[in-house]
């Protein structure tokens, strides 16, 4: 077997890092989540963490980056050859059931932005991917249910109401009624809306 070039093996380290920053703060909140915890449970030492992320807010920062985007690669690939309205919004509240039972991305998210905000640290960088996402989901639904070019809702605002029911995680834990229930009866409203406007 051919051994690993350095960039290979960096790569590898900084996927495993990044991998165990998400599951400590997702298990000990973003306060509990040290540098020495989360270098620990990706098996490395914390100057091997330190050689590939500069504190714990940037690992958690390069994390939800990468992570904003795949959700609009896994809901394009979810929404795939669907046509039909009711199977398009069906789709897209299973895709937000799947990510909600996911649950430590919504946690690492608010715990992130919520402590940015406390010490005075929220930048343009941090919100800017979540603003990105949620307009880019706005528009992937936006292109799927209204393909005639309408646009009944903003899209960023659509993304918004998708993304937080999906990621907010409360619902999750009251198991009064599913994320994805919710986005149905949203995206379901919107429509009915837009199709019961008269034709210009």
């Amino acid at each position: 077997m051919a051994r690993l070039t350095r960039d290979e093996s960096q790569a590898i380290t900084r996927e495993r890092i990044l991998q165990a920053a998400g599951d400590v703060v997702a298990r000990d909140g973003y306060d509990g989540a040290s540098v020495d915890r989360i270098a620990d449970a990706a098996g490395y030492s914390k100057g091997a963490f330190y050689s590939n992320f500069s504190s714990k807010e940037d690992v958690l920062n390069r994390l939800l980056e990468s992570h904003a985007g795949r959700d609009v690669i896994d809901l394009t690939a979810a929404l795939e050859g669907l046509e039909k309205t009711d199977e398009i919004i069906d789709a897209v509240a299973r895709w937000s059931d799947g990510r909600a039972a996911e649950l430590k991305w919504g946690i690492i998210a608010i715990e992130f932005l919520r402590r940015a905000r406390r010490d005075g640290s929220l930048s343009d960088r941090q919100r800017q991917p979540f603003i990105d996402q949620w307009r880019d989901v706005g528009n992937l639904l936006m292109s799927r249910l209204f393909p005639d070019g309408s646009r009944p809702i903003d899209p960023v605002d659509l993304g918004g109401m998708i993304l937080d029911l999906t990621y907010g995680g409360i619902s999750v834990f009251l198991e009064a009624n599913s994320s994805g229930q919710m986005v149905r009866q949203i995206l379901t409203v919107i429509v009915a809306a837009h199709d019961r406007q008269p034709s210009a």
